[in-house]
């Protein structure tokens, strides 16, 4: 097989430092706070709730959980899941387990007992380390499914004694935060005595760095779950590429990195929890995303480098002139999993002084593939440039091996070192999303002159209307233009005439009263060509949304299916 190399438009748009190509990663993820331990023994490595845990002691920690989790039978290979938030014990744990040579699994500690079982059926893991809140869920599980070792992780013991003590004050307040942080629990070991053995010699084996690493599983899909396998050296690569795109921001010197999103989706574990670590970062750690609470940490520590998602950039910037908190010093803020609005980033960065730049990724690719430069040339409504040693290509969707024109919609293909090698136990599912060793992402884009990237659709979520595409995406964007429509969402619908007819669902502003929806249909007619035009709108409350804020359309879809058809 002959090797493709295609022209890469995108290196003369980069930010001035940013290399463009770097070299392969050696070792493993443990090397990231051994090294950081060495090079900044007495810094902070993590903050939570104001108590601070320095580098030495978070690598002690690490060592002492290692040789806990070995006692428990915990070997190289295993896989053991994580079902926790954002706290130090989550940290704590994952380069425990991957000290061991285990493979980590992340979940989403709030998903429902069905959620949650599917994955477990699909990993099969027999070692789970879990929030108390969620341990009766995991002790529930059918037999076949039964975890061996059980451990049970109490969250406000990571917290400051003060804050401890306030929480059991005997007031409906601190019972309230107390219930919504900590669950009493029976038949699972502690963590404290998982952490209170002596350490692993320093002897002990260390994975390679082709070794799996962490299972991740895929966000947003229904149906039988997908973990995207991904091994040391894709997180590795990825953390690398995510530091060589920031080269203002040096490792060390007063890093701070705040952990506003959940380390268990992908986005988060790689920029707040490997890319943070071997910066040498003191990473903020928010169990939820609260803006009170971020504002707090902003007095004294503002961001150097922030991810986030447009819902918590407005919702922060809101409560910072509420309060009037300043929330300059913050240096570099990334906004992934959704378009980012210019109407957000301008006043954005005027109250910080820094940069918001919008990026894009998958957790089949560690997950950042694409970033806008952290500099005057970014170009807005774009998800910016590939990161160095990642290529793309835009293709023919029905013809994978064939490449569209420059400045041609198509489907974007990447190859890079943060690529996954395919789902964990599913070869056909591995094999249908690569083309010659390039990785179907599934996403529709156009790239420029100067190789700046836009994402036109997904795959999947286009609409066939009498034989035409209709692109959510767009639809979606002409109905917000709307002054009464402050979201919106576009599906298909089946229907006898045309195979499929656009519908949309919209949420309008609360002073919004006997909205008339053939108005903003008219609206939609005055911008759009007709077959792209809703032929229905249907007026709700919310709009359903992951975790980090992402609208759901396929739910939205079910639901709208539900109330056309009653069934």
């Amino acid at each position: 097989m002959t090797t493709y190399d295609p022209p890469r438009p995108w290196i003369q748009s980069y930010a001035d430092g940013v290399p463009e190509d770097l070299e392969p990663v050696t070792g493993s993820l443990v090397d990231i706070v051994q090294a950081s331990a060495r090079d900044y023994p007495d810094a902070a490595a993590l903050q939570f709730f104001g108590r601070t845990t320095s580098y030495r002691d978070l690598q002690a920690q690490i060592d002492r959980a290692a040789a806990g989790l070995r006692a428990q039978g915990v070997k190289a290979g295993d896989p053991v899941a994580i079902v926790l938030p954002n706290c130090p014990q989550h940290i704590v744990a994952f380069y425990a387990i991957l000290r061991l040579g285990g493979v980590v699994i992340e979940h989403n500690p709030l998903y429902t007992p069905r959620e949650l079982r599917k994955q477990f059926e699909d990993h099969g893991a027999k070692h789970a380390i879990v929030w108390s809140k969620v341990v009766a869920t995991v002790q529930e599980f059918p037999a076949d499914l039964a975890v061996t070792s059980l451990i049970s992780v109490d969250v406000t013991k990571a917290m400051p004694l003060r804050t401890r003590l306030a929480l059991r004050l005997p007031i409906a307040k601190a019972r309230e935060s107390r219930a919504a942080l900590h669950e009493r629990v029976t038949g699972a070991i502690s963590w404290e005595s998982i952490v209170g053995s002596d350490p692993l010699p320093a002897s002990h084996p260390t994975p390679a760095t082709d070794d799996l690493a962490l299972i991740q599983y895929t966000s947003g899909t229904t149906g039988t779950p997908k973990g995207a396998s991904l091994t040391h050296r894709n997180l590795l690569s990825n953390a690398a590429q995510s530091r060589a795109w920031v080269p203002s921001i040096t490792r060390g010197n007063g890093c701070v990195v705040y952990a506003v999103l959940p380390m268990f989706h992908a986005y988060g574990l790689t920029l707040c929890l490997t890319f943070a670590m071997s910066m040498g970062a003191r990473l903020v750690l928010f169990p939820k995303f609260d803006p009170d609470m971020v504002l707090a940490v902003t007095k004294k520590h503002p961001a150097t480098f922030l991810p986030l998602v447009p819902p918590i950039a407005d919702r922060l910037l809101r409560a910072a002139k509420e309060k009037g908190v300043s929330l300059a010093g913050t240096e570099v803020a990334i906004s992934g999993a959704m378009a980012l609005p210019h109407e957000l980033v301008v006043p954005f960065e005027a109250e910080t002084g820094g940069y918001l730049v919008e990026g894009y990724g998958l957790s089949e690719c560690s997950p950042v593939l694409m970033a806008n430069p952290v500099a005057d040339n970014r170009v807005p409504g774009t998800v910016g440039l590939p990161l160095p040693g990642t290529e793309c290509r835009v293709v023919d969707p029905e013809d994978p091996t064939v490449d569209v024109a420059q400045g041609e919609r198509g489907e974007l293909l990447v190859r890079g070192p943060q690529i996954f090698g395919g789902y964990y136990g599913k070869p056909e599912e591995t094999g249908a999303v690569f083309v010659d060793g390039w990785f179907r992402t599934g996403d529709i884009v156009t790239v420029d002159d100067g190789g700046f990237v836009r994402i036109v659709d997904r795959i999947k979520e286009l609409i066939i209307t009498g034989g035409f595409n209709v692109a959510p995406t767009e639809v979606e964007n002409v109905l917000r233009q709307h002054p009464l429509v402050v979201d919106a969402a576009v599906v298909g619908l089946p229907s006898e005439h045309s195979g499929e007819e656009v519908v949309a669902a919209i949420v309008v502003g609360p002073d919004a009263v006997d909205v008339d929806v053939e108005a903003i249909r008219e609206f939609a007619r005055g911008i759009l060509t007709p077959y792209k035009v809703p032929r229905r709108i249907f007026v709700v409350d919310e709009l359903p949304t992951s975790l980090i804020g992402k609208v759901l359309r396929r739910q939205v879809r079910d639901a709208l299916l539900t109330l056309t058809t009653g069934g």
